[in-house]
């Protein structure tokens, strides 16, 4: 439920924080001008220091450069006193804190600049030499020179500063006096206006008995008098506002696309939230009013429309791409000139009729070779002689092997599209991966002799997947026969379960092999793409097993990842959620 503040509490809430902000800014003000008088009882303190030291300089008739009888001087001051001495040109003489050799000039310091113009000057700042915060105070005086005094402003002058004052007493029992004042009259005030609350809920709730209420004669009476009127005309007034209702409940409801009604003269009448968050894709700019779709270039035939005064129809779409998405823009015009704005985005539904298209092709492209290459071989043997039983016999192992690429070809076009749009049949379960592994050996192991091919497996006995064993060897099936097709002979086949986590299994498989292009790696798990399509064309590969590899490992809601090794080989790296047990 949502929460929701009485009037007499947001009375009481509001003015009690007016309060709080004036007292607050009496405080600051107080404060400031405390701030103000001590900086400059404090400068007087430092103008005093300055002429001491200029009459000791004088009296004592020091030379300036005499850096031990001026470090003499600086023993009857505090610890914390700093002193500088600077001549007419900004070059500095003489600084009981730092070498005056290893200083730069300091003609440009706002204190100095302000006792050149003005006989003295003061600025806090950070030092440049000393990276310390000080309170500068400069004096020309008639030698020639600048005598510079600065306390640390952090240490001396904000203990100084900051000493309490009787005054904020007085300011905070004012603000607890007003705030109970204004509690006082809240709960006075907040009478009426909670009987004129129940008078409003007992029209609400159509009880004619209780619209007798006899209000006062005063504001609130008249404000009550205004309110049985307007509740009359609402009345009168509900069948219109509830065909007004019908109208964008029809258009609103359930819908998924960005839906905007605007007025003749395109002010915003009502959005949905999704209009302006597809409207913010489109245009250039970031927007937060909906009207600005009609100043923006990618609308303009949008706006052509609108301002068009002899259309055909009241309807009318186009399409706009941006940003590497396609939106269908539909816009319709009410009798009443208000018109409404559609935006969808049919980025998906495009892209799937074009990845749809693109498979429909390859997959007649792929099946044109064996069935072709099958049908020469049977027209040569039906044209040789009978007698020619050898030579019938080669075209028959040819075109058993074409029907063989034939099955496998369907067979993965079989799994992929049941892993694409019927995952729901494939059954989850806990897997042991070992076991899997080891059946995967076991099947492939004439290839991998016939190859001279080393088969490793690092998986513990208790790694667990929870998926569809199926699916989870196919993985790693296509994996191995990926390896044997482009590495090479004589490799070695890696798959380890490198890290686990009570989250998720970390796997690895690798070969030794050849590798892959780099700017092949991106597009490997795609159907049908091929890194040497001659090559893969003679092994038989179909193109669709790292694609069977990439939507089954996504079935696992899992993530796979291809690189190569800096040793030579493709690595790739497959992490799976954690098993439910």
């Amino acid at each position: 439920m949502k929460f929701r503040l009485s009037y007499r509490k947001k009375i009481l809430l509001y003015f009690s924080v007016l309060i709080a902000i004036f007292t607050v800014g009496i405080i600051l003000f107080e404060q400031q001008q405390i701030r103000y008088e001590r900086t400059r009882s404090l400068e007087n303190m430092l103008d005093d220091n300055a002429d001491f030291i200029n009459r000791y300089i004088k009296g004592q008739n020091i030379a300036l450069s005499n850096s031990s009888q001026l470090d003499e001087l600086t023993t009857y001051f505090s610890d914390n006193l700093r002193l500088t001495i600077i001549d007419k040109t900004g070059v500095v003489m003489y600084d009981n804190l730092l070498d005056e050799e290893t200083m730069t000039n300091h003609i440009d310091r706002p204190e100095i600049q302000k006792a050149m113009d003005f006989g003295k000057g003061s600025n806090i700042r950070m030092s440049d030499s000393n990276r310390i915060r000080y309170l500068y105070y400069a004096k020309s005086y008639n030698g020639g020179y600048f005598i510079r005094v600065a306390l640390p402003y952090e240490v001396e002058v904000r203990q100084f500063l900051n000493s309490k004052n009787s005054f904020m007493y007085f300011i905070i029992i004012f603000f607890i006096v007003s705030v109970l004042m204004m509690f006082y009259f809240a709960n006075k005030f907040s009478q009426s206006i909670k009987e004129l609350k129940e008078f409003a809920v007992n029209l609400k709730n159509e009880k004619p008995e209780k619209t007798a209420f006899e209000f006062p004669d005063d504001e609130v009476g008249e404000v009550s008098a205004e309110i049985v009127e307007n509740y009359n005309l609402l009345k009168e007034n509900r069948k219109k506002l509830a065909l007004e209702r019908e109208k964008l409940i029809q258009h609103f409801q359930y819908s998924k696309e960005g839906i905007a009604i605007f007025s003749e003269d395109r002010k915003k009448i009502y959005t949905n939230s999704h209009f302006l968050q597809l409207l913010n894709i489109i245009v250039d700019e970031p927007v937060l009013e909906d009207e600005s779709l009609f100043s923006d270039p990618n609308f303009e035939r949008i706006v052509a429309f609108l301002d068009s005064t002899d259309r055909a129809e009241n309807v009318f779409s186009t399409r706009i791409e941006k940003s590497g998405k396609q939106f269908n823009i539909r816009v319709m015009v009410f009798e009443d000139k208000n018109f409404e704005i559609y935006i969808s985005d049919i980025t998906k539904a495009e892209k799937r009729r074009l990845l749809k298209q693109e498979m429909t092709n390859n997959i007649a492209h792929e099946l044109r070779t064996p069935v072709t290459s099958i049908r020469g071989y049977l027209e040569t043997i039906l044209n040789l002689d009978p007698k020619d039983v050898d030579l019938q016999q080669v075209f028959i192992d040819r075109a058993y092997v074409q029907t063989i690429r034939l099955s496998e070809l369907i067979q993965d076009i079989s799994m992929l599209t049941k892993i694409e749009e019927a995952a729901d049949r494939f059954i989850k379960e806990p897997v042991y991966m070992k076991p899997l592994l080891d059946e995967l050996e076991s099947d492939l192991s004439k290839t991998f002799d016939e190859k001279n091919i080393i088969f490793n497996i690092e998986v513990a006995d208790n790694v667990v997947i929870y998926g569809n064993r199926t699916l989870l060897y196919s993985i790693f099936r296509n994996l191995v026969e990926n390896s044997i097709v482009y590495a090479g002979e004589s490799i070695q086949i890696l798959i380890r379960c490198y890290m686990e986590t009570d989250e998720a299994v970390f796997f690895e498989f690798h070969d030794n092999g050849v590798g892959v292009e780099e700017k092949h790696l991106v597009k490997i798990f795609e159907r049908f793409y091929r890194v040497n399509e001659g090559r893969t064309r003679d092994t038989g590969g179909s193109g669709l097993g790292l694609s069977i590899v990439k939507n089954a490992v996504l079935f696992h809601k899992g993530s796979i990842v291809a690189k190569n090794r800096p040793e030579g080989g493709l690595l790739f790296l497959i992490t799976f959620p954690k098993a439910k047990v």
